[in-house]
């Protein structure tokens, strides 16, 4: 029975390499085995960008081991990492992480939330503008994924869509329409 890939971790499409394959960075191997030298060449590649993605997502406790989850899927599943769409591909299992995390998370104490956030991260400086907040939370999940993976993540055209497991098409209209939709909140929120 195929596995429902918003409920599973392991489930991911086979999207191919396209125009935005260079910018996933140096390829762990297309045309090697798929053994502990491809995994080691995977980690350094795009783990740093896996844990990026993680920490803006969750809570600062969860992250290294949600991190490491992600990795652990490349690794069981590395036979179904697409050679050239990785980082997308990593992206898009992140992605399914994090939702299961969070349909098991536990609130977090007020005491464990920190006074400071990270001044160095670009993307926390923008969102700790208040109308940011409330202009993002307005939105659709669907739609703040898009904005975030293209934003943040710095996907667009067949990163995206791998990414969000669609095609390119789908994932530049997807874009476009929550651009629209960032937008014409801005301009309701007076900004």
């Amino acid at each position: 029975m195929p596995a429902h890939p918003e409920h599973d971790t392991d489930a991911h499409p086979a999207p191919g390499a396209g125009e935005d394959a260079a910018a996933d960075g140096p390829d762990p191997g297309a045309d090697g085995p798929r053994d502990a030298a491809w995994f080691t060449r995977l980690v350094h590649a795009h783990a740093t960008a896996v844990h990026r993605y993680v920490v803006r997502r969750v809570g600062p406790s969860d992250v290294e081991d949600l991190t490491a989850d992600v990795l652990t899927v490349a690794w069981r599943r590395r036979a179904d990492v697409p050679a050239g769409a990785e980082l997308p591909w990593l992206y898009r299992t992140a992605g399914y992480v994090v939702a299961n995390h969070r349909r098991k998370s536990r609130p977090v104490l007020v005491a464990d939330v920190p006074e400071e956030t990270d001044a160095d991260d670009p993307a926390l400086r923008a969102v700790r503008d208040e109308t940011v907040r409330t202009v993002l939370a307005g939105l659709s999940a669907r739609d703040r994924e898009v904005l975030l993976l293209h934003a943040w993540e710095g996907l667009t055209g067949e990163g995206l869509a791998a990414a969000l497991g669609i095609g390119r098409g789908g994932a530049d209209a997807a874009l476009s329409r929550a651009r629209s939709r960032l937008r014409a909140a801005f301009e309701a929120a007076g900004a």
